[in-house]
């Protein structure tokens, strides 16, 4: 009697991934994957449920992968500033590591990967992979300023997300030079001037001249 084939479960994901990032994310579907790297219908079934529930992992291990770089790049960077400005850095670096899952994760709308249809398991760990990202933006902000309160995240959230996302996402600039020194300079600007004043610090200090 024939062993079971034994399959990696990263080489199907690589392929999905690849799929997606080259030909969009509606040109994966079960039979492609299947056809790419030799695993029957049943058994991608099997081991993934269906086709949503495979773009979810194809799309949680990419999300995986970038916290765990961003998180590794704030924590050898100083604290403050520097750990605001290396996170907001992540991307390119995430870009030269993994390539592939940096253009999904980066450059393909979350919607078109996970759709309504995906299984409320993945659902769940997605949202966590969300938690994450506002648990360190919390931490930046703490370790920066001694403050949590919403001006003081918005200020990490506009380094993080927003500085990296309209200079180099939006018009596909990860690999320019002059890009990613914009980001620098945009992002040691923004904290030059840091977040606004918190205000329930000046009504505290208002009510106790």
């Amino acid at each position: 009697m024939p062993r079971p084939r034994v399959y990696d479960p990263d080489a199907v994901l690589d392929a999905a991934e690849s799929l997606a990032v080259h030909s969009g994310p509606a040109a994966v579907t079960i039979r492609a994957i299947s056809d790419t790297v030799g695993l029957s219908n049943g058994a991608l079934y099997h081991s993934f449920g269906s086709r949503a529930g495979l773009l979810g992992q194809v799309w949680l291990r990419a999300g995986r992968r970038f916290l765990a770089l961003q998180r590794e790049l704030v924590e050898a960077a100083p604290q403050g500033a520097g750990a605001i400005a290396a996170a907001a850095y992540a991307p390119v670096v995430f870009a030269e590591r993994h390539p592939a899952s940096a253009r999904l994760m980066l450059q393909v709308r979350r919607e078109q990967v996970l759709g309504n249809d995906l299984p409320a398991d993945l659902a769940e760990q997605a949202h966590e992979l969300e938690k994450l990202l506002v648990d360190l933006m919390i931490e930046l902000s703490m370790t920066t300023w001694d403050r949590r309160d919403r001006a003081a995240v918005d200020t990490v959230t506009t380094c993080i997300v927003d500085l990296p996302t309209a200079i180099l996402l939006h018009r596909n600039r990860l690999n320019d030079p002059t890009a990613r020194r914009q980001l620098s300079a945009a992002v040691a600007a923004v904290l030059e001037v840091g977040p606004a004043p918190n205000p329930r610090r000046k009504e505290s200090h208002d009510r106790n001249p």
